[in-house]
């Protein structure tokens, strides 16, 4: 079992990775747009073009990161080696100058999404490979998700406590960004000197064509991230609305930053109680009851009327305990499909796995943005008016109903998910034994 000390120094990057994740995809496109002045369509088809190159750097990385192997280790070598890059990039991306256009948000988002890319693979296929057991890896996600929404937090109270309204001065966003270009590297050289490399599987390398049609077989796989890609859709929607319903159909910018914060202060929890519930059933049992709980708790955001403070705290209060199955479940499913791939193939290919796992979220989530917001701005949503908007009807649908259709299809496809814990373990004898 990986001790406690060994989880912390890996958990420990997840924190700045975090705090690049909640801004890019509910505070930049915000910003951006608010802010700076930027066209609605436009910055969500700018976000929209940076996923769809994930489509070519998550594939090439996981190749990478499963095959290229040096004295550094095989998981931290591309994972140093995207700590620069994705410091500046934030910096960069988070701290625009007043004149930056679509073009600034373009290419700094590529270099962004190219640098985490190269950390989040390897350090994803680091920590499903740390334990070999069905409850070591939920353990192992628990505390990196948990880790994850210490940065989350610490991202939300940054630009909220600040300001980040004038892009003239160093506002809450700027400075988060000067925050995680200087917190990335120390915490990713921890991570490097404490955790070790775990043990590799592999018994024979197989050809590109060969291990995508491996894949391709792999039915529990292919399952989950179905499931998966449907969630993140579910969850990617009202993430990207979230600060429009408060601000527009609740008519409460002010609280933006506090029901931010409880959600994500309440995910913490949720994770906890995640790993507690996987014990008691199965990790998709307890996932999908999870996703059931939340429906029932999404559904009555759209009757909400301006001003329902305390009815929206109890909204977030409730989907953010649920977050935390989320995000501590899923991952440690994923590192079990991976043995159904290495006890078959023969290739312990963790990378690759990861890197399509990190496509799926990606793309989940630009779908969310490209979709939702030219479909707002067709129906006369317009967050410059400063008079009342037309569309609020459509933005309180799309923020609080549209997910529960996506996330009704992730429950069918999990429900009865055919990999549990007796699965698991005959197939890590298979794999150890050989």
């Amino acid at each position: 079992m990986t001790g406690l000390r060994t989880l912390i120094a890996y958990a420990l990057p997840a924190i700045p990775l975090a705090a690049l994740t909640l801004p890019l995809y509910v505070l930049v496109p915000t910003y951006y747009t608010e802010a700076l002045g930027l066209p609605l369509a436009g910055v969500g088809l700018a976000l929209l073009a940076v996923r769809i190159f994930d489509a070519v750097t998550d594939p090439v990385v996981g190749w990478l990161g499963d095959r290229v192997t040096t004295p550094f280790g095989r998981r931290r070598t591309l994972f140093g080696l995207a700590v620069p890059l994705l410091a500046l990039s934030a910096f960069m991306l988070f701290a625009p100058p007043v004149s930056a256009g679509l073009g600034w948000l373009t290419g700094w988002g590529l270099a962004l999404s190219l640098g985490y890319t190269m950390m989040l693979v390897p350090y994803s296929a680091w920590g499903a490979e740390l334990a070999g057991d069905y409850h070591g890896r939920s353990r192992i996600a628990g505390w990196r998700e948990g880790f994850t929404l210490v940065g989350t937090l610490g991202a939300i109270a940054l630009p909220y406590a600040i300001g980040f309204e004038d892009p003239a001065i160093w506002n809450g966003l700027a400075l988060l960004g000067a925050a995680i270009a200087l917190l990335l590297p120390v915490l990713a050289a921890i991570a490097v000197w404490r955790v070790p490399e775990p043990k590799d599987f592999t018994r024979r390398r197989l050809k590109l064509r060969e291990g995508f049609s491996a894949i391709a077989r792999n039915r529990p796989f292919l399952r989950l991230l179905a499931a998966f890609f449907l969630n993140g859709l579910a969850n990617g929607i009202p993430a990207t609305l979230f600060l429009y319903f408060v601000s527009e159909r609740l008519a409460m910018p002010e609280a933006r930053g506090f029901f931010l914060f409880v959600y994500f202060l309440c995910g913490i929890g949720g994770t906890a109680l995640a790993l507690l519930a996987a014990k008691r059933t199965s990790k998709h049992r307890a996932w999908s009851v999870a996703m059931i709980a939340a429906c029932l708790a999404f559904a009555p955001a759209p009757l909400l009327p301006e001003g329902a403070w305390y009815g929206f705290l109890a909204i977030c209060m409730a989907t953010g305990l649920l977050l935390g199955f989320d995000l501590a479940l899923p991952p440690a499913i994923q590192a079990d499909v991976i043995d159904v791939d290495t006890a078959e193939s023969g290739e312990q290919r963790s990378g690759i796995y990861f890197a399509l796992w990190s496509l799926t979220t990606k793309l989940a989530l630009a779908l969310a943005v490209g979709l939702a917001f030219p479909l707002l701005a067709l129906a006369g949503f317009d967050p410059q008016d400063g008079t009342a908007h037309e569309g609020l009807l459509a933005l309180a649908i799309a923020y609080g109903w549209l997910p529960i259709l996506a996330k009704l299809a992730a429950i069918g496809l999990m429900w009865n998910f055919p990999l549990d814990e007796t699965l698991q373990k005959s197939l890590r004898e298979r794999i150890t034994s050989a």
